[in-house]
């Protein structure tokens, strides 16, 4: 299984995480005679024994990135910024650089079916592969979720469904889209990784620069940004909103899940059968591509039903000494906070927010929180602080009160200690978690476990 993504003798695998591995493998496995490098600064060179490692020259510490030049092929890993001098200056000098999301389009057969967008990728990725699997045989879930895209390739066939999350790291340098692309909205993240926003949002519109007539760019038009990709698309518009509007192919009305297939509506099923706390755009967006890849609508409905949200999306965590508790560390930015505060109303009385510092905006979450009567606010560092001066003078009928902690315990004992029983407290961070935990999944589950260890302390 060859690829014009690969060139000349030698490959160097640029960032070795779980993508890198992957690439390793293949690499392995279809170039058996081909020289590999490994290039990560973290990786460090007696850890490298084992078959998997077998041939490849480790460059790790701080020159890592030296070594770009001595290969004819440099397949860059999504967490190494194609921002980095010596990457760029490795690309202005001619030199080769691919991904595996290149490797792997250039080679897949079967129908793709690519999401990207800022937030809600991974529901929306999971239920459509869960919708489709009650139609299509073979629908395998790779990307950003599931199995790393090359591990899929070699056993496929065009009979295979593959659902794609696809990151903005992921379609940087793309040259190639799905079959089907889903676009979900797009805010400010990442700003530590890109330049500025407009860079992140164009590497998000990769996702349909190279669609071809025929294809299908899946969107909802409300989104600005995404509404102007959509104008370059060769693919076909397929548009879904909240609200029934003549360009729309789903949405709600009278409370229904709708398709409309020229002029022809189709109920799906009511929106408060839908289990999805909050991800009714999600569910829109999957509907929109079920219908589009002809699932019938009895088997989109029985599908959806006992679908539950992914981990650390807004999950419920349990209802321990009066307090319900949700987990939602997955929202690493300000607006994916507001969205779980709407979600789940009015009973949010204590929040924890906060971490690492990627030059994000506050202001909107400030704004929200003043005005929604959040009267207990936890917070981590770094942002902690940014989000608290962005609330500001509180000019209302009640105050505030924050906590500024140091670890995920203190955090909770201060909920249980200040949630009123019959109320909410949420974990909302709107930061990413790299500065106190190893990502948002440790997050998450030391609040899980926390919340049911101290739960049940008498």
């Amino acid at each position: 299984m060859k690829t014009p993504e690969i060139k000349g003798k030698s490959v160097l695998i640029l960032g070795y995480g779980r993508e890198g591995k992957s690439i390793h493998r293949w690499l392995m496995a279809h170039y058996p005679g081909i020289q590999v490098g490994i290039a990560d600064r973290r990786v460090k060179t007696e850890l490298m024994s084992g078959e998997v490692y077998k041939g490849a020259t480790v460059y790790n510490g701080e020159g890592y990135l030296f070594h770009l030049h001595e290969y004819d092929t440099v397949v860059r890993s999504p967490g190494i910024s194609p921002y980095l001098p010596e990457v760029d200056a490795f690309v202005k000098k001619g030199g080769h650089i691919t991904s595996a999301t290149n490797i792997f389009f250039s080679l897949v057969r079967g129908t793709t079916i690519g999401i990207t967008g800022t937030k809600g990728k991974s529901t929306t990725s999971s239920l459509i592969a869960h919708i489709l699997s009650s139609t299509y045989q073979d629908v395998r879930l790779a990307g950003n979720i599931g199995e790393p895209m090359l591990d899929t390739l070699d056993t496929a066939d065009e009979r295979t469904v593959f659902v794609l999350e696809l990151s903005s790291h992921q379609l940087f340098d793309c040259r190639y889209s799905p079959h089907i692309a889903v676009m979900l909205g797009i805010v400010s993240e990442h700003l530590d990784y890109y330049p500025n926003f407009l860079s992140y949002a164009n590497a998000k519109g990769n996702i349909t620069k190279h669609q071809r007539p025929g294809d299908y760019f899946v969107y909802n038009p409300l989104h600005t940004f995404v509404r102007e990709i959509a104008k370059s698309t060769a693919a076909i518009p397929v548009r879904f909103g909240v609200e029934k509007s003549a360009e729309l192919q789903a949405y709600i009305q009278r409370g229904v899940v709708t398709v409309n297939t020229n002029d022809v509506e189709s109920p799906i099923m009511n929106l408060v059968d839908v289990p999805l706390l909050g991800n009714v755009e999600n569910v829109l967006a999957a509907v929109t591509v079920a219908h589009l890849m002809n699932v019938p609508v009895v088997s989109i409905a029985s599908a959806i039903t006992p679908f539950r949200s992914l981990p650390h999306r807004l999950e419920y965590v349990g209802e321990y000494k009066g307090v319900r508790f949700y987990n939602d560390s997955l929202a690493t930015i300000p607006q994916a906070t507001v969205h779980a505060i709407e979600a789940l109303g009015p009973d949010v009385v204590t929040l924890l927010v906060g971490g690492y510092d990627r030059n994000l905006d506050f202001t909107e979450l400030g704004a929200y929180i003043r005005s929604h009567f959040i009267p207990t606010l936890i917070l981590f560092p770094d942002t902690g602080k940014k989000i608290w001066e962005a609330i500001g003078d509180v000019q209302s009928d009640y105050t505030i009160q924050k906590f500024d902690v140091t670890s995920m315990e203190e955090a909770v004992r201060l909920a249980y200690k200040h949630t009123p029983r019959g109320k909410i407290c949420l974990l909302s961070p709107a930061s990413a978690s790299y500065n106190m935990f190893k990502d948002y999944e440790d997050r998450g589950n030391q609040f899980k476990a926390l919340v049911k260890k101290l739960g049940v302390t008498r």
